[in-house]
């Protein structure tokens, strides 16, 4: 009979470094996501894992580096479907509308991730704080851009409305999947990107 502690015959196999970043990662988005940064265990996402705590430690030294990791991921995430939406058509209208679509699919697809981001109880902490608003800045100056190119409104007034938008965009799909379930996701994404579009369109062409 083996003297294996019974817990062991449920780890998870041997990984490469990659995949096991990967596992450890995803079990740390479910415990921060139901538990907060606060709440959340080592313990608790090591046995979520499927490994052992040295295991968890060699990847992650500490809870807090292991939360900015999570929370650099899925920024990258994010950026990257807000860089291929405003790249997908020279259209201004259309680059609005798939801005305002990725934001609602992303939150759609994972919404533990949101949460993780945005509704964090670390958001104030100021490196957690820091990566936020460099994701936030880079989301509005990116509309900020479409909307100079079509209004033509000075760079700086376009940068307020670029962050107004990008608020828009965060609450109102953040709202839609807390208190919206009967709406499909076209209708929503389609009803924002609308109110966005005809609010940036009546701004004048000319300088």
């Amino acid at each position: 009979m083996s003297t294996e502690p019974r817990a062991a015959a449920h780890r998870s196999p041997r990984l490469p470094r990659d995949e096991r970043r990967a596992q450890l990662l995803a079990a740390a988005l479910e415990v921060f996501a139901a538990n907060g940064f606060h709440g959340a265990a080592m313990d608790e996402i090591a046995e979520t894992a499927q490994v052992s705590k040295p295991v968890l430690y060699q990847h992650f030294p500490s809870k807090r580096d292991l939360y900015i990791a999570l929370l650099d991921s899925h920024l990258a995430a994010l950026t990257d479907l807000m860089r291929s939406a405003l790249a997908s058509t020279t259209d201004n209208r259309e680059r609005v509308n798939a801005v305002i679509r990725a934001y609602f699919d992303f939150i759609a697809a994972d919404h533990q991730a949101h949460r993780l981001v945005f509704q964090s109880d670390l958001v104030n902490d100021p490196e957690v704080a820091s990566r936020l608003e460099t994701f936030n800045r880079g989301f509005s100056e990116a509309i900020a851009e479409v909307i100079a190119s079509d209004t033509r409104l000075p760079l700086v007034e376009a940068q307020l409305l670029g962050r107004g938008l990008a608020g828009m965009a965060q609450v109102s799909a953040r709202y839609w999947l807390e208190k919206s379930t009967s709406l499909e996701i076209d209708v929503a994404a389609d009803l924002v990107a609308r109110l966005a579009w005809k609010g940036i369109s009546r701004f004048p062409k000319e300088a």
